[in-house]
């Protein structure tokens, strides 16, 4: 089999994606499975996601909430392709050729091991927080690029052979990072890399409340991180990381921490506005990112 194409799903309604992929696959004979591992979502979604039964090649219900990288790794158990293709469960196809863009790139350059495709955001979230981060922070332009640090994993594709050999740490069990972690992983080690405009269509509605409480779990597990060796290579190119040690090095932490007290309810108030700004995102990240390295 060429392909196997690996949702996650936690309360989400998968069915318009899924059934977006199965037609595509049909109309074009690509030889492709779809499997769904479901973390233990609400009951409501679980309902929901069961009319897919035969759509799919496996749908599994996991009795408890495993995690982001533990559930991605959890896919080598049943997917059968040379590639597997990771999509986010929140997400939505945005081209009807899709599948056959990221075949025709493998067969052009058939070296490469890992596909970035890049993803865009439905616009009735597009003025929230998290999603202008990933606006002005994440999504990339042109179309085509080797840079590794575009990489995220809400849509891309890797040779099975390479992932079975770099799976995701599955000690990172707590938002943040995991993604990150990944792709210097296979950078480290020399992994082909391309990133393609062939986007998915993100409907994340994760309210600027929820998305500061998750930037502090991240930042929470940066900390954890940093304080192992080992990870040091892998994290030294995060921005608010080298922030936070070039503060430490130069003894300016506890200043900066006297300043961003003073700031700090102005900073969140933005943030929770209509119209946050991410000069603010980042004087809040490193703020908590060094207090909890105190």
């Amino acid at each position: 089999m060429e392909l196997s194409i690996c949702i996650p799903v936690f309360n989400f309604d998968v069915r318009e994606l899924v059934v977006g992929l199965k037609k595509e696959i049909d109309i074009n004979g690509i030889d492709a499975e779809i499997i769904l591992i479901d973390d233990a979502s609400e009951t409501s979604f679980k309902q929901i996601n069961t009319s897919l039964q035969d759509h799919v090649h496996h749908l599994i219900f996991l009795e408890e909430n495993i995690g982001r990288s533990k559930i991605r790794n959890l896919f080598l158990q049943y997917a059968r392709g040379k590639y597997l293709l990771f999509l986010d469960c929140d997400v939505k196809i945005d081209s009807k050729k899709f599948l056959q863009n990221y075949l025709y790139q493998l067969k052009k350059q058939p070296d490469i091991e890992l596909i970035y495709g890049n993803f865009k955001i439905a616009s009735q979230y597009s003025n929230t927080l998290r999603n202008r981060y990933s606006v002005e922070r994440e999504i990339f332009s042109g179309d085509q690029s080797a840079d590794f640090s575009l990489f995220k994993t809400v849509n891309f594709i890797i040779k099975k052979e390479v992932f079975e050999k770099f799976p995701f740490n599955e000690e990172l069990t707590e938002y943040g990072y995991e993604d990150f972690i990944f792709a210097k992983l296979l950078e480290l080690n020399k992994v082909k890399f391309l990133a393609i405009n062939n986007p998915v269509i993100h409907f994340d509605d994760t309210s600027n409340e929820v998305f500061l409480r998750k930037a502090s779990i991240g930042m929470n597990s940066l900390c954890k991180l940093s304080k192992g060796s080992q990870n040091i290579a892998f994290i030294k190119d995060i921005k608010v990381y080298r922030a936070a040690m070039k503060l430490r090095q130069l003894k300016l932490d506890s200043l900066f921490l006297l300043i961003y007290g003073i700031f700090e309810r102005k900073v969140k108030k933005n943030l929770l506005s209509e119209n946050p700004h991410m000069k603010c995102f980042d004087f809040y990240k490193l703020g908590v990112l060094l207090r909890k390295m105190k």
